[in-house]
C-alpha cells in the first residue's frame, strides 16, 4: 500500500539478520522490544509491552514468526487485509482466560517464546536477543539450557541507517511539518493561550496529512512555550494558562510521525520586534546550527557535530546558557542512537538522519532553538525541514 514501507525491505532486514545467526553460529533471534518489533513486522503496536510483552523469534532454520496479544486481533487482521503487515506466522495469547480457549495466556508467555524455540530446533544452545532483560528472563525460566547472546548493538546499527524508502517517508513527513509551520504563523496572536494555539495548529496539520497521505498512520504534536517560559527547553511544568504577549520570544516544537517514522521541527519565533539581546541570541543559534549541519556528512566524527555549535555558541559568550547537546538520532522513536553526540567518536555513515537543535536559554529572557531533521549525506547533508531561520520571517507583528 502507498506510503507504507514495500516487504523488500523486510526481505533485506530478514536477510542481514540471517547472515548474522549463520556467522555467529546462533540458532535463533528474539525481538522483544515494541520499536524493533515494528522494524522487523512493519506493525504500529497498540499495546505497551510492559503489559502484553510482544516478541520477533527468526530462527535460523525455518519460518519468522510473531508473538501478539489478542487484544490486536483485529488492528492485525486489518494490517494484513491492506498487506502491511509482512510476518506470515503470528501466534497469539490470551489476553483473559475466561474469555477465549487459547493454548498459551499472557502469564505464560515465556512458555510460548521458549515453546517457539523448541519446535524451530532449539531446546538448547545459543539465543540471540535485541533486550537481554525483560520479558526475556521470563523465557530462560522455562528453559535454563538457552544461551543468550546480546544482539541489541546489532538493531541500534540497522536502525541507524535509513533506506532509500524509510527516508523516502521521512521527506514526507518533513513537508508537513513546513506546512505546519506555515499554519501556525497564521494563529499566534497577542492574547491567545499557547497550548490553544497549538492544539489549532494540530487539528489543521491532522486535516491536511488525511488529505496528503489518505490511508497512512499519522500523529502531530505542537508544544510551544512563549515569554522566560521558553528558557526552559521541555517547559517548566505549570503552562496550561500561558498565553502570547507582545515582545515575547517562542520556541515551538512541531513533530510527526508517520507511518512509524519520526521528524522534528522546531523554530524561535518573535511576538512583535526583538529586542537586540534577544536577536543576538536568535542569531547565535541559526549559527550554531548551521555548523552542527554542515559537519553532518560521512566520516565525521558524531562528537565534532556537537563541538561545532558548542564552539559558535562559546566564542559568542552564551556557553553558560548551554543546557543540552546538539542533537540525537531519529528514525522510529523520536529519540533513538545515537543519543550520545557530545562524547560518541565513531564516524557518521551515509542515510543516517539526526535532528540538529543547539540551544541558548537565557532566564529571564526566553530560548533560542531551531530544530532541523538531517539525512547525513556523503558529501552534502540533506536538511528536509525547509521553514525559514531568517529573523524577519520568523517575527509575527503585533
Amino acid at each position: 500500500m502507498s506510503g507504507f514501507l514495500p516487504r523488500s525491505v523486510y526481505e533485506a532486514r530478514l536477510a542481514r539478520l540471517l547472515r548474522f545467526l549463520e556467522e555467529t553460529d546462533v540458532g535463533a533471534l528474539v525481538v522483544t522490544d515494541g520499536d524493533n518489533f515494528t522494524y522487523l513486522t512493519n506493525f504500529l503496536l497498540d499495546v505497551a509491552t510492559w503489559e502484553r510483552p510482544v516478541a520477533v523469534v527468526i530462527p535460523r532454520w525455518g519460518r519468522p514468526v510473531a508473538v501478539m496479544c489478542e487484544l490486536s486481533t483485529n488492528h492485525l487482521q486489518a494490517a494484513r487485509d491492506r498487506g502491511t503487515f509482512w510476518l506470515d506466522e503470528v501466534v497469539i495469547y490470551s489476553e483473559h482466560p475466561r474469555v477465549r480457549k487459547r493454548t498459551y495466556t499472557v502469564n505464560q508467555w515465556g512458555r510460548l517464546v521458549a515453546d517457539l524455540l523448541a519446535s524451530r530446533r532449539l531446546r538448547a544452545g545459543r539465543v540471540a536477543v535485541d533486550v537481554p532483560q525483560g520479558p526475556w528472563r521470563r523465557v530462560l525460566a522455562e528453559n535454563p539450557a538457552l544461551e543468550t547472546v546480546d544482539a541489541s548493538w546489532l538493531l541500534r546499527e540497522m536502525r541507524a541507517v535509513k533506506c532509500p524508502e524509510e527516508q523516502a517517508l521521512i521527506r514526507q513527513a518533513a513537508a508537513l511539518t513546513d506546512w505546519g509551520q506555515a499554519a501556525y504563523r497564521q494563529n499566534v496572536a497577542p492574547g491567545r493561550l499557547v497550548a490553544e494555539v497549538d492544539l489549532e495548529t494540530a487539528k489543521q496539520m491532522a486535516v491536511e496529512g488525511a488529505r496528503r497521505h489518505p490511508g497512512c498512520a499519522l500523529q502531530v504534536r505542537v508544544f510551544s512555550l512563549a515569554g522566560p517560559a521558553s528558557a526552559s527547553p521541555h517547559g517548566t511544568g505549570a503552562d496550561c494558562d500561558l498565553t502570547f504577549a507582545p515582545g515575547q520570544v517562542i520556541v515551538n516544537i512541531i513533530i510527526v510521525r508517520l507511518n512509524g517514522y519520526v521528524v522534528e521541527n522546531e523554530r524561535t519565533w518573535f511576538l512583535g520586534e526583538p529586542s537586540p539581546e534577544a536577536a543576538r541570541a536568535f542569531q547565535v543559534a541559526v549559527e550554531a546550527q548551521r555548523a552542527a549541519i554542515a559537519a553532518m556528512v560521512a566520516g565525521t566524527p558524531l562528537a565534532e557535530v556537537d563541538a561545532q555549535a558548542q564552539e559558535v555558541i562559546e566564542r559568542a559568550g552564551y556557553g553558560d546558557y548551554i543546557l543540552h547537546r546538539t542533537g540525537h538520532g531519529m528514525g522510529l522513536a523520536g529519540h533513538e542512537w545515537p543519543h550520545d553526540l557530545a562524547f560518541n567518536p565513531r564516524p557518521l555513515r551515509a542515510g543516517e538522519v539526526l535532528s540538529a537543535e543547539p540551544g541558548i536559554y537565557i532566564p529571564g529572557l526566553g530560548g533560542f532553538r531551531h530544530d532541523d531533521t538531517v539525512i547525513v549525506g556523503v558529501d552534502r547533508p540533506e536538511v528536509v525541514t525547509t521553514w525559514s531561520r531568517d529573523v524577519e520571517e520568523l517575527t509575527i507583528p503585533c
